[in-house]
């Protein structure tokens, strides 16, 4: 049995321009124990997924369809039963630890409030706990008695992931956990998260825009634009060889390592992903596709196969005339390097 199992979610805002389609008929599982990740630029839908997982989107949201976690709705469940749900059997990892953390609180405290409110333990007990999660993320346990901007970066990223695991919980969200930090940082926080999550046997849902990030740290991959996954599949895969036009300019936006003629000409995609107020006819990523033909503008296409264990949003899939790129590695150089 899946442990997350996400059907036809959409995500409507409410503006004063009219309603807002932020994500529009996604579908998404996680098996126990499994990493999921999901990719794609600012604006596809991918940290409004990732929020909606536990219902932490602003009031202005319209939710519909289903997110089953271990079996129970979220998108119906009561408050009270939601509190519950919430750190102990799902917990969540910000982009931006410093916004996240309370600023006049010391660490050790902000560790130690949930375990407080789900643990049924007292406050020496709750101590005590986040020392010991402060040195399973690489802290030591008397950094507790600091407060967030005594902190470097990735030490309080550090914190976010301590708090995190602080109720045991069979489920983490991390939503771009390693975006302000460099890339020696962001390695050592990437293996932690890997390590940390292996250890406990936990299921993960890894949010980012960089599709190396996500080939080197997840077992399977979906590619989100416009709202929509447009691809999805072992994550190696995804991104060695995508299938979707879009998922091929994504990974064609990283030079490879090694790579001169990659490094003096970086592609990139021209344009901005569409305005979810006026989508286009037809396949949203039209405009800015460079392989679009004429069906393209009739044909709002959906996840088809393409592949053992894997489906694109693309017209092209359904008579073979997707051509992959060259066949690309995920670059782990700076990974390796701090093993």
């Amino acid at each position: 049995m899946n442990y997350l199992e996400v059907n036809d979610l959409t995500v409507t805002y409410r503006t004063q321009g009219g309603p807002l389609p932020a994500v529009r008929g996604v579908d998404l599982t996680v098996e126990p124990g499994s990493k999921l990740g999901i990719a794609g630029e600012s604006g596809c839908g991918k940290s409004t997924v990732a929020l909606a997982l536990l219902r932490l989107l602003p009031k202005s949201a319209v939710l519909g369809g289903r997110v089953l976690l271990d079996g129970e709705d979220v998108l119906t469940m009561k408050w009270g039963r939601l509190r519950a749900v919430r750190w102990a059997g799902a917990s969540i990892v910000f982009q931006g630890a410093m916004h996240a953390l309370n600023a006049v609180h010391r660490i050790g405290d902000q560790i130690a409030e949930p375990i407080l409110l789900h643990g049924g333990v007292t406050r020496a007990e709750a101590a005590r706990r986040a020392g010991e999660l402060l040195e399973q993320v690489g802290l030591p346990a008397a950094r507790a008695a600091a407060y967030p901007h005594e902190l470097s970066g990735g030490q309080r990223q550090r914190v976010m992931i301590a708090m995190a695991l602080a109720c045991e919980p069979r489920l983490i969200v991390a939503d771009e956990p390693t975006t302000a930090l460099d890339v020696m940082i962001q390695a050592q926080i990437l293996r932690l998260i890997d390590r940390l999550i292996g250890d406990h046997g936990i299921s993960m849902v890894m949010i980012s825009h960089d599709l190396s990030v996500l080939a080197d740290t997840c077992d399977r991959l979906a590619v989100m634009y416009a709202g929509r996954v447009v691809e999805e599949g072992p994550a190696a895969e995804v991104f060695a060889a995508p299938r979707h036009p879009y998922g091929q300019a994504l990974g064609a936006a990283f030079p490879r390592i090694g790579d001169p003629a990659s490094r003096r000409n970086p592609r990139g995609l021209p344009g901005d992903p569409p305005d979810p107020a006026a989508l286009p006819s037809g396949c949203s990523f039209r405009p800015r596709c460079g392989v679009a033909e004429e069906r393209c503008a009739h044909v709002d296409p959906t996840l088809w196969p393409a592949g053992p264990g894997r489906r694109a949003a693309c017209v092209r899939v359904l008579d073979g005339t997707v051509e992959a790129p060259a066949a690309r590695t995920a670059p782990e150089t700076a990974v390796e390097e701090t093993r």
